[in-house]
């Protein structure tokens, strides 16, 4: 019988997973798919919302400690499984004029170097943007690293410290009895632990509902399309009217995404893959004529305002949740790990567990 059973393997599962673990708990990953194998592999792995002042205050907070805290944790997972997840700060670029205001009012109040350029300096900073473009914001402290490695080094983590971990293995239903958690049964399997942690993403809603428990997850569809490019090619992540350029170390160029209410489809449309190609030539034009290597979509766990749950179901003794992390699952997920380990163990919290309660308004 495991100390805590952790319902999902993405990054938030595998995070917490090594946080229980590293304060001794006996830990149990269970996986409808593959560690990893959904949003966590999908996303673009910026470390950073991408425009963070249109977030609450508890997305920030999550979201400063992470950028702080991400490199340690990721030269411990690099020395742990031998794989690197490509940590490296581009600084992202933001094109859109229309919250300039907003945005430097949001980062001098939480001291976040934020920098206002014309057109001279961004082309200084992103010589190959559109000459149109003539004013930007840069963040030269945002970060990114590559979704795909940084799951298998999860996965190879936490093979190294031998938690215990069942792909396949999709919960079909939570027991509680008196009130307090019993276990999962995964078909006709059971599962006993005295603490069950969902962190199945976009699927989390629909493990809360078995349990009369409403919330806000929703699946959001995102598609993105994969350019070969030359290394250095693009040097800053850059982002313009929801679209985003990620160049990668090894001279691929990620575009994304879309933002696509679909429930749990994940079919590919040609329409998705020429807007996102359309849209990255139009910001950067020398991307036209690179070759599309790959496309591909996630889903995401959207919430009414992209604050996750994380934290105890005030009825149910042993239950938590760490969910609904939107289009944050990187930034957040270290910070949310941290938070929630924080309230299993009794320790004290990183930040006050009430802002991201079931009760709160999300």
């Amino acid at each position: 019988m495991a100390d805590c059973i952790i319902v999902g393997a993405g990054i938030s599962g595998v995070l917490t997973a090594l946080e229980l673990e590293r304060a001794g708990a006996d830990v149990l990953l269970l996986d409808r798919g593959k560690v990893g194998g959904e949003a966590s592999w999908a996303g673009g792995g910026i470390i950073s919302p991408l425009y963070p002042w249109r977030y609450p205050d508890a997305v920030t907070q999550l979201a400063k400690y992470s950028q702080e805290h991400y490199p340690s944790l990721l030269d411990t997972l690099e020395l742990e499984s031998g794989i690197d997840p490509q940590y490296t700060n581009n600084g992202l670029l933001i094109l859109d004029k229309d919250e300039t205001v907003q945005a430097l009012e949001w980062a001098k109040r939480w001291q976040v170097d934020m920098q206002q350029l014309d057109q001279s300096s961004l082309q200084a900073c992103e010589p190959t943007l559109n000459s149109s473009f003539d004013q930007g914001l840069w963040m030269p402290q945002v970060a990114q690293l590559r979704n795909p490695r940084l799951v298998k080094a999860m996965r190879a983590t936490l093979d190294s410290r031998r938690i215990a971990v069942k792909e396949n293995a999709a919960v079909s239903s939570l027991k509680v009895q008196h009130n307090k958690i019993q276990g999962v049964a995964v078909g006709d399997d059971f599962y006993a632990a005295d603490r069950v942690v969902i962190t199945g993403g976009a699927w989390s809603g629909g493990i809360l509902k078995q349990l009369k428990i409403e919330s806000t997850i929703k699946p959001v569809k995102g598609q993105m399309i994969l350019l070969r490019g030359e290394p250095e090619q693009v040097k800053r992540i850059v982002l313009s009217e929801d679209r985003y350029i990620i160049p990668r170390r090894d001279g691929r160029i990620l575009v994304g995404s879309t933002l696509e209410h679909t429930e749990f489809k994940k079919e590919l449309t040609q329409n998705a893959r020429d807007e996102l190609y359309q849209a990255a030539i139009e910001i950067m034009p020398s991307l036209s004529g690179l070759t599309i290597e790959h496309h591909w979509a996630g889903l995401r766990p959207g919430t009414k305002n992209g604050v996750p749950y994380i934290g105890q179901h005030p009825q149910v003794d042993g239950l938590y949740f760490n969910a609904g992390h939107y289009r944050n699952g990187v930034v957040l997920g270290l910070s949310s790990a941290r938070l929630l380990a924080d309230i299993i163990l009794q320790r004290d919290a990183l930040f006050d567990p009430i802002d991201y309660g079931i009760e709160a308004e999300h």
